[in-house]
Formats: C-alpha cells, sequence, structure tokens
C-alpha cells in the first residue's frame, strides 16, 4: 500500500477522510483500491503521463479519491472553480488542453448548452450525475480493477488562480518523472510547519477545488493524518465538529474567523474546542483585532502562512512571533523576500513595494508567456502583485493588491487599511473598500458593505461607519460614502472579487 508515505504499517482500516454532512467514511485501504481504479480508468481513456485532466466538482467523497488516482497517473489535474460562469469554464478546460473532464451533479452551470462550449474532443463523464448526456465516472471506476498499475508515476495539480482581478491563469510547476508516492515538495515544505502526520485530525472547511484545502488535505492523508472535509462552511457546524472529533489541526481565511466572531457569544462557549492545536490561517491578511480575539478564545494557536497557488515563495509565522509583531505574516520559509519598486529594484527595509521571491520554486503561467514575464524583474525574481514592507528583522506585513490600490489627488491608499478597521463594527458582517470616480482627485474612496442585519442599512448608519473610521484612521484613507450590499461577491475560499465591485462604479 503507497499511502501513508512515513507510517507503511498504518492499519487500512484507519480512516484517510470523512465528509461532515454525508457522514461517507473512507479508510486508507479504501482510498488506496480507489486509487488504483481511477489510475487505471485514466490509462483506459488514453491519459497519458504529462496529459491533463479537469475536475468540476463540488466537495464530495469521489472529490479526493479522484485527486489521489490522478496523483499516481502522473498526469496534471485541475481542479476548477464551480463558482465560475460557464464560459470561463469552458476556457479553462481549453486552454489546460484536458482529456478529461468530471462534472458532479451539484454544479448548477451544467446543461446541454455548456456541454457544447466544450471541445469536440473532450471525453466528459457525469459524477453521480444521472444525466442521459454523460456517461457515469462512478460506475466506470467502481467497475475497474483495484490493482495497482506496474509503474505508477507521480502527479501534479496545475490550478488556476481564482480570477480576482482578471481572468483565472493556469500556474504549471514543471513536472518530475518520478515514481508515485515519494516525498514531495509541498510535504517537506508543510509538514515541519504544520506538524502534520499520523495524529492529525484536520478540519476542512473550505472548497477542495482550492490550492490551499487540496493540498493540505492530500499533504494530512499522505502522512496518515485523517481529514474531515466539510460539504459548505457554516461556522457553528464546524464549531461542532472540532468538538464531536476532537479535531487537532485546521485551516481557515479570516473571513471565517469573523464569521465565528459574530455568533453569539453564549453560543459559542457551548463548543469544546481545547483538542485543538493548530489553527492554520491564509488567503489574505488577517486584521489584528479579529486575530488578537481569536487568540483570546482558542489559545496562541493560530500559525499564518503567505503563499500564493503560484508558490513562488512562502513566509510563515508562528502565533508566539506574531504577538511581538503584530500584523506580520512571517519571514521566509522557502525561497528569499525582497521589497522593490515599480521598476524591480530592491527597496531598503521600511520601505513599501512589490513583493518578490528570489530562490523559490520555478513557476510559469500555461500557455502565456506575456504574464509569466511580467511577474518578473531583471534578476529573475518573481511577484504576485502584492504589495508590503518588510522590517529589519525579515518579517513582512502586506498592504494590499497592486491592482486594488486607490489613487486620490496623487495619493497611494491601500484599501485594507479602512478595511481592517471597519470590519471590527459590530454591525458589519463583511466590507470592501474601492476607489470610484472623482472629478476633482480621479478616485476618491467608497465602501460597500454587508451588514448582520440588512434592516440596519440607511443614512445614519453610513455616517457612523464613516465616523468609526475616522477615529482610527487618516480621514484621507476612510471612505467618503457608504453602500449597503446584501452579499459581497466573495469566493467560499475568502478571496474578495473586488474586480466586480468596482466595476459596478467605472464606465465599461
Amino acid at each position: 500500500m503507497m499511502l501513508p508515505l512515513d507510517s507503511p504499517d498504518t492499519d487500512p482500516d484507519k480512516i484517510a477522510f470523512m465528509m461532515a454532512e454525508s457522514g461517507e467514511q473512507v479508510s486508507f485501504g479504501q482510498l488506496e483500491q480507489r486509487a488504483n481504479q481511477v489510475a487505471r480508468v485514466l490509462h483506459e481513456c488514453g491519459v497519458a503521463p504529462g496529459e491533463h485532466v479537469a475536475l468540476l466538482m463540488k466537495n464530495n467523497r469521489r472529490f479526493l479519491e479522484a485527486c489521489f488516482g490522478m496523483d499516481r497517473a502522473g498526469v496534471y489535474y485541475t481542479t476548477i472553480s464551480t463558482r465560475l460562469t460557464s464560459a470561463e469554464i469552458a476556457h479553462i478546460v481549453a486552454d489546460c488542453g484536458a482529456k478529461v473532464l468530471l462534472i458532479s451533479g451539484d454544479v448548477a452551470c451544467v446543461d446541454s448548452q455548456f456541454l457544447a462550449q466544450l471541445p469536440a474532443q473532450l471525453q466528459c463523464f457525469g459524477v453521480d450525475l444521472p444525466s442521459p448526456d454523460l456517461p457515469s465516472w462512478t460506475q466506470r471506476v467502481d467497475q475497474a480493477s483495484d490493482l495497482p498499475q506496474d509503474d505508477p508515476l507521480q502527479g501534479l495539480d496545475m490550478l488556476y488562480s481564482s480570477g480576482t482581478t482578471g481572468r483565472p491563469k493556469g500556474v504549471k510547476w514543471p513536472m518530475q518523472r518520478q515514481r508515485a508516492g515519494q516525498r514531495t515538495m509541498l510535504i517537506n515544505l508543510l509538514q515541519p510547519l504544520f506538524g502534520y502526520g499520523p495524529d492529525c485530525s484536520y478540519l476542512s472547511p473550505a472548497p477542495l477545488y482550492h490550492a490551499a484545502p487540496l493540498r493540505h488535505s492530500m499533504t494530512v492523508i499522505k502522512l496518515g493524518g485523517t481529514v474531515v472535509v466539510m460539504e459548505s462552511f457554516d461556522a457553528q457546524r464546524a464549531l461542532a465538529l472540532i468538538q464531536s472529533h476532537r479535531l487537532t489541526h485546521s485551516q481557515w481565511v479570516p473571513t471565517m474567523f469573523v464569521r465565528l466572531l459574530k455568533l453569539p457569544t453564549k453560543l459559542r462557549e457551548q463548543f469544546d474546542v481545547s483538542s485543538m492545536k493548530v489553527a492554520v490561517h491564509a488567503a489574505a491578511p488577517c486584521p489584528i483585532e479579529v486575530k488578537l480575539q481569536m487568540m483570546d478564545w482558542w489559545g496562541p494557536i493560530l500559525t499564518e502562512y503567505y503563499a500564493g497557488t503560484e508558490n513562488n515563495g512562502f513566509c510563515s509565522i508562528t502565533p508566539q512571533e506574531w504577538l511581538l509583531h503584530q500584523g506580520s505574516v512571517g519571514r521566509a520559509t522557502q525561497g528569499q523576500l525582497h521589497i522593490c519598486d515599480e521598476d524591480g529594484q530592491e527597496l531598503p527595509a521600511g520601505e513599501s513595494g512589490l513583493v518578490y521571491f528570489s530562490d523559490g520554486p520555478t513557476f510559469s503561467y500555461h500557455n502565456d508567456t506575456e504574464r509569466t514575464a511580467r511577474t518578473r524583474n531583471a534578476q529573475g525574481w518573481t511577484t504576485l502583485g502584492d504589495i508590503g514592507r518588510m522590517d529589519q528583522g525579515g518579517y513582512l506585513y502586506l498592504l494590499d493588491r497592486r491592482d486594488f490600490m486607490i489613487i486620490s489627488g496623487g495619493v497611494n491608499i491601500y484599501p485594507q487599511e479602512a478595511e481592517n478597521i471597519l470590519i471590527g463594527h459590530p454591525k458589519v458582517m463583511d466590507v470592501a473598500v474601492v476607489g470610484v470616480p472623482n472629478e476633482d482627485f480621479g478616485e476618491e474612496v467608497r465602501a460597500v458593505v454587508q451588514l448582520v442585519d440588512p434592516q440596519d442599512a440607511g443614512p445614519d448608519l453610513a455616517q457612523e461607519l464613516i465616523d468609526y473610521c475616522r477615529s482610527q484612521l487618516a480621514s484621507f484613507k476612510c471612505p467618503r460614502s457608504v453602500d449597503f450590499d446584501p452579499q459581497l461577491p466573495r469566493h467560499p475560499t475568502g478571496k474578495l472579487y473586488k474586480k466586480q465591485l468596482r466595476d459596478r462604479y467605472w464606465p465599461s
């Protein structure tokens, strides 16, 4: 049995992962057999090592089984967000050159019109999808031999950015031809940082099609731990799962922390979360006050990291370090960190600029040499477009995305500063700050707010929020106006589709 890597004597009846709502459990022995079946079906479909497979699936049992099978078939696998439009999905499928596409039955956009947009040579399968238009992946896999192939090769994900600032782009790492079941760069990186191993029981509350939930969940399983996968995030249900399964590890995004903290105090105190040893968080900088409240509740167990799907570099910070460097996302634990100006020239400590990494893993954007080139400076260092500063000790503080910066009257304004304050208002559930047209200054600052109770919306609360922000931040950085929105366009992984909001205010 190839699973797990460091504990080959693991009981095959031990649970590798389970689905939180359906209660389905998959043991290591079952996962081994089903991964072999998936690899065999891909071979029968003519997918050769180095070629591509795509998955359009919400969280369910078949998702991870398919990925583990692809991980030993030597193929690239692309997991696609189910929140994208049919046109965006069709673009990704065509762009990655997938030979096989798996579609689960709970994806809303799947219909005859969507299928007609796909390449004619693509082999599509329905996963638990009762449709006469698509052959059943479930039936095909369940009928396949579960014996391992003679020469299983290590596969690799090729994931697309979430598209929060433009069209999604495929992040491609070079594939090394090696036997499946070996330690990989990700395992060597994540295991010592977060303590993943056979004694780990890990909560994954986010969609598996996103890089962090997929990679961390698979790493935990490969190292002999058990993963509890939530089909969808719900704050109260997450607390109940921690308590009932005595979970030791978890991964979150700041918006999940906010939703946990917005639960009534008496309700939160009903749940025992004392089993939790490490709560990992990333995807967006966490407001200082939110993190302090979480530590006050859960204890100093919040470990933060900064990285992108590209994984060109990696920063991390322990809770003990963070308390001494509040607001930092840590120091480089993979690659070397640099802060540079718009021309790619390095800046001294304390100055703000683009975050670059050198000496990290190599990546490119699939079929897009121009975008790939834009991530490099003259030294070959790479950037993902984030703005930050680094102190004398090498600790990185993120300010915002370059694409989200507001320039008002020639002054650079980073919306994240106002967002971090406004989210602390008791009536605010979510907030985005964007630049909107202004005849005199070019842009002015506006807040778009999602309330805990939508009935509170009105001019009085709008002025209250502006005053609340100005009491803690320079007035030029604060919104001059507030709009209320019943639901901000946020990805389930926590990333905000801010471009969608900004585009509302600017003529196309």
